[in-house]
């Protein structure tokens, strides 16, 4: 009875860390009202805040799709926006 157990922990182990891989993977949903927060700092060329880099880390993986946006394009693509993505220590992507 005792080696049942192993393997049903083993399964157990497995599966909760796909689960939370797949959690961090699915984690990030593209809005870009979300980064809002670097308006300011992207039309006034202001220092970005924290939360403006907290949002541009976790929207990076969608940065591509807002440039090929043609609504968001001027914004996400200004020199202003570089220099905040930049500050913030989250390289532009190359799409």
């Amino acid at each position: 009875m005792h080696q049942m157990k192993t393997p049903s922990i083993v399964f157990c182990s497995l599966l909760l860390l796909l689960l939370a891989e797949m959690q961090i993977t699915m984690a990030v949903t593209c809005k870009p009202t979300e980064l809002s927060s670097c308006a300011n700092s992207i039309v006034s060329s202001t220092p970005p805040s924290s939360l403006c880099c907290t949002k541009i880390k976790e929207q990076k993986p969608c940065l591509c799709q807002y440039l090929k946006n043609p609504s968001l394009k001027k914004f996400v693509n200004s020199p202003n926006a570089r220099k905040v993505a930049s500050t913030c220590g989250t390289p532009f992507p190359k799409c």
